[in-house]
């Protein structure tokens, strides 16, 4: 294999995720067996994918008219580069206003921004975490060969139920230790309080009577969202205060107090990362998870549903090894810990169910291949090191946080730093989602991936929810929005209640990112600009347009336009500006008249990027390739 062909291959929407390759209902083992076989044609491969047709269009690339958009797109984005860069330079008057809050870079001559928390912590902590990548799975294999006494690289044949069982226990011991101790070097002492909110979950879903689970489960559970919120993650020294007031029939002087000098003295012991509750977020989701999967258990217990269907457990499809339920002996609490506290995903995610976490215990998944970790590794490697590069000459996050005076900034300008804010937003969340699924891999559990698309490759704002925080997406269906009855337009008040229901997700979605008010408006500003791509889907359906598709194309490019700008907004909104940092920005743009001159060349730049979206979904489904997004 050349260089050019390995580089090709890293860049595969294969090597990304295989279940962008293989339909959910389909064995990867299946899959396995038909990729080897050679005389098998690309279209019986997409034939799996029998709910969507392949593309009929030929290939456009080659076609005088994006010969065109290529010219275009040549001209524009060295451009694009220019500007954000020239923002950033030491001869503009902002530049003094933040310069002492940037770093020494190791690019000579160039100082680096790691003024974001969330990056400059996970960049501090590469050496650490990739040594923990390496030796958490080292620690496994030992952990099993000399507890079980059995080599833990598996054996090519089918295992049997007996064997499953036991490397079902194997992982799920090792899990449950390594979480504890996980535990208590990032929290320290905190570690009693995650275990408390997770013992107490668990007697949600194990004691109350059952029709009680859903509710319970979800008020105990965003309540828990507001009280670390509230209560700052429960502090030693706030607890010990309130109990020696109550003790005392009332307020107590806390500098005198020994319960509260014991509690502050507690809260000194907070581990690696003593602000607990700020991650915990993303534990509470598995909370959700592994309570629901048990109480939807609870109405197949009468039956194996593999033994129903006929199925190779060892070989169980995406959607059977999330919608089948566990074994009843599985919801014990050690698999329970062992999933909420699984050291790979416990900080960031991504996100898996309880079922499918059981099941890939049970039987190692096909998917999890060495040449295909490695290609992945290498791609989160080229990724870290463009986050790196453009962080060393566009200024963005810095200048942002900083109170700019934006008036002091040219519309290109404004346009285009807000554009690179976005970017980067996308990586700072990128990087962290694919190290911490590296690591899963590596240690033989394939979670989805969170991010598909480039931010820059999203024409659709419906496709970029199911695109953006991927696992995330597809919890909140399983979770919350097919609960709720999913969404219909197929009159008025189906459609009403279809709108309620995303408010609901999405309300839910701002709050479980944070409890802040400029993320609610980011939640709500999401459902109401998918508005008017639900109003043009129902008013120019694709099937009227069957006999015109270049107009329907370009009708439609006119609608990506539209949508850029809205996702835009919501996502500066929610993540970077605020409310008064966009309103400054627009009214910049839009104070001279050459910031209008540039918004009809950036529009025309989108628009010429929208047709190179949708080629690039063409060529995929040429493929075999249909993400739905």
């Amino acid at each position: 294999m050349g260089a050019f062909s390995f580089f090709r291959n890293i860049y595969h929407v294969d090597t990304l995720d295989t279940r962008f390759t293989v339909s959910s209902s389909t064995p990867y083992k299946a899959a396995i067996e038909e990729r080897n076989d050679a005389a098998v044609a690309s279209k019986e491969r997409a034939a799996r994918w029998n709910s969507r047709p392949l593309s009929s269009s030929k290939p456009r690339w080659n076609t005088l008219e994006f010969y065109l958009y290529y010219t275009i797109l040549g001209l524009a984005v060295p451009c694009m580069f220019w500007i954000a860069y020239d923002a950033s330079k030491s001869t503009n008057p902002n530049y003094k206003n933040y310069e002492r809050y940037l770093s020494p870079g190791w690019i000579p001559g160039r100082k680096i921004d790691i003024t974001d928390t969330q990056y400059r912590t996970l960049r501090s902590n590469i050496p650490y975490l990739g040594a923990l990548v390496v030796l958490h799975p080292l620690l496994r294999r030992l952990y099993s060969s000399v507890v079980y006494r059995v080599n833990s690289g598996g054996k090519a044949s089918r295992p049997t139920l007996e064997e499953a069982d036991q490397r079902l226990n194997q992982r799920a011991s090792f899990d449950f230790g390594f979480a504890i101790i996980y535990l208590l070097a990032l929290h320290g002492v905190s570690a009693f309080k995650v275990l408390t909110i997770l013992y107490l979950n668990y007697q949600v879903a194990t004691t109350l009577p059952r029709k009680s689970v859903p509710v319970a489960t979800w008020v105990f559970n965003i309540g828990i969202l507001f009280a670390n919120d509230l209560c700052n993650g429960f502090k030693f020294k706030d607890i010990a205060s309130v109990l020696g007031g109550g003790l005392s029939g009332g307020l107590i002087n806390e500098s005198n107090s020994g319960l509260v000098n014991w509690g502050r003295w507690l809260d000194s012991y907070g581990g690696l990362m003593s602000r607990w509750e700020i991650l915990f977020n993303i534990t509470v989701l598995r909370l959700i998870s592994f309570n629901l999967d048990y109480y939807w258990s609870l109405d197949r217990r009468s039956y194996s549903p593999i033994e129903k269907k006929q199925l190779d457990p060892s070989s169980l499809s995406e959607r059977d090894r999330i919608s089948i339920p566990a074994q009843s002996k599985d919801f014990s609490f050690r698999n329970y810990v062992a999933y909420a506290i699984y050291a790979p995903l416990y900080l960031t995610g991504p996100i898996i169910t309880f079922n499918d976490y059981i099941s890939q215990l049970r039987y190692k998944p096909a998917s999890v291949e060495i040449s295909r970790t490695i290609r992945y590794a290498l791609r989160f490697a080229l990724a870290f090191l463009a986050m790196e590069v453009i962080l060393h000459y566009d200024y963005v996050q810095a200048i942002g946080k900083f109170s700019p005076r934006w008036t002091e900034y040219w519309p290109s300008q404004l346009f285009l730093l807000s554009y690179f804010n976005l970017h980067l937003i996308w990586l700072k969340l990128l990087l962290p989602w694919r190290f911490f699924r590296l690591w899963s891999l590596v240690d033989g559990i394939d979670p989805p991936e969170n991010i598909i698309r480039c931010v820059s490759d999203n024409p659709s704002t419906l496709a970029f929810w199911r695109s953006w925080h991927r696992s995330f997406y597809r919890w909140s269906l399983r979770y919350i929005y097919v609960p709720l009855g999913g969404s219909s337009f197929d009159s008025v008040r189906d459609a009403a209640r279809s709108i309620f229901t995303y408010v609901l997700v999405f309300t839910f979605v701002a709050l479980w990112h944070d409890i802040k008010l400029h993320l609610l408006i980011w939640g709500w500003l999401i459902v109401f600009f998918m508005l008017p791509e639900m109003a043009a889907g129902s008013l120019f359906p694709k099937r009227d347009w069957e006999t015109r598709p270049t107009m329907f194309r370009m009708l439609c490019s006119f609608g990506v336009v539209g949508n850029i700008f809205m996702m835009m907004m919501a996502n500066l909104v929610g993540f970077a500006f605020g409310v008064d940092g966009l309103w400054a920005i627009v009214a910049g743009i839009f104070e001279h008249f050459s910031g209008l001159v540039f918004l009809t060349f950036a529009c025309t730049v989108m628009f010429v990027g929208a047709q190179i979206m949708f080629e690039i979904r063409e060529s995929e489904k040429r493929r075999g390739v249909i993400t739905k997004c």
